[in-house]
């Protein structure tokens, strides 16, 4: 269970979503049966009669920022960076109207050190320094850098979401994004998130089942591929998270009196995870979260898992598989292949449970 090559399934590239479903809550749903291994199929707005009264569902509500820039080099060749991570000013001392942030650049010569970058709308790059892949760039900007990235900055989709320039941009906005995310700072989507909707919510609530959020910023380093063959030599990078006292408690009181705990996508797993101490509880504050999690894994938290559909040999389908098993996990992705549901970012959905 701990070779790459175990986690390898067949995809037809037709299967992989290139647009969202109409309607968020009306994509599909496969429901797996942790125990038994039994599967059934539903559409997503059937999750509220698949969920008990006494469940806690937690939702993550990071937002994606539009953090793909498209500019140009002082030679005039072009240049895409795609931003990572901010760098607090306090670390930094820099002055105002200009930021660092940690960047992934593309160019057919990777800029060096001191190469200054141009982008629409005044906003100006400086390499300060590149390596591993990463580079750090100094940004310098009138205005609000927020407000500025809403104008100019694209959708980082996933790259196997293959458009041309510009296509759906507006649309792309607006679906690549949970209809309740509100805490800035994601490169991607928690895309289990995408399937619902405010109706959807509202009748979860009324059911009664507690909502309660946390949040992880979902980086780069989840979508980085598992390169050793021995997945447990793999290392997985930090992600920024923060989980408020009323959500811990709220976790840890429905835990205390038997309830589950269903989250809704793997950021979500890895987070309460993660801030769960030696008894079993979750614990409140902000922090770095670098948990990899692979077969093998006992879950402290996790009851009930929503997920989308993951790339072969991904740390995703590695937790999913340590979920619910690796031959249930790759014997239900079997099936939704022979069923035709839509896989990846903007595809369907599994309930493990």
């Amino acid at each position: 269970m701990f070779s790459l090559n175990e986690y390898k399934y067949e995809l037809p590239e037709s299967a992989i979503a290139q647009v969202p479903a109409d309607q968020r809550d009306q994509s599909r749903l496969l429901f797996l049966a942790r125990d038994s291994g039994n599967i059934s199929h539903h559409r997503f707005s059937d999750l509220c009669g698949l969920l008990s009264p006494d469940d806690v569902l937690v939702i993550n509500d990071t937002k994606v920022i539009p953090g793909r820039l498209l500019g140009k080099k002082a030679t005039g060749g072009k240049v895409e960076v795609l931003l990572l991570r901010r760098i607090d000013a306090d670390e930094t001392g820099i002055p105002p109207g200009s930021i660092l942030y940690q960047c992934l650049v593309r160019a057919s010569k990777g800029p060096k050190p001191g190469a200054h970058l141009f982008f629409d709308q005044g906003l100006k790059g400086e390499i300060v320094t590149v390596g591993e892949g990463v580079s750090t760039i100094r940004f310098v900007f009138d205005g609000d850098f927020d407000s500025l990235l809403d104008q100019i900055g694209n959708v980082p989709l996933p790259p196997y979401i293959r458009r041309q320039e510009g296509h759906n941009k507006g649309d792309d906005r607006t679906a690549y994004q949970t209809v309740y995310a509100s805490q800035k700072g994601a490169i991607a989507a928690p895309t289990a998130g995408l399937h619902f909707t405010e109706a959807l919510l509202d009748a979860i609530r009324a059911k009664p089942v507690k909502i309660v959020a946390i949040t992880l910023h979902v980086g780069y380093g989840t979508f980085l591929p598992v390169r050793s063959l021995d997945i447990r030599d793999h290392k997985i990078h930090t992600e920024a998270y923060h989980i408020s006292k009323e959500s811990a408690e709220t976790i840890n009181a429905a835990k205390a009196d038997g309830r589950r705990i269903v989250v809704v996508g793997t950021t979500c797993v890895r987070t309460l995870e993660y801030a769960s101490d030696s008894r079993g509880r979750v614990v409140s504050g902000s922090g770095e979260c670098d948990l990899f999690i692979y077969p093998g894994y006992r879950f402290n938290i996790v009851d009930a898992l929503i997920t989308n559909f993951h790339l072969p040999q991904s740390t995703l389908l590695m937790l999913v598989a340590a979920f619910a098993g690796r031959e249930r996990v790759l014997h239900a992705y079997g099936e939704a292949i022979d069923r035709t549901y839509r896989f990846y970012s903007y595809g369907d959905a599994m309930l493990i449970a």
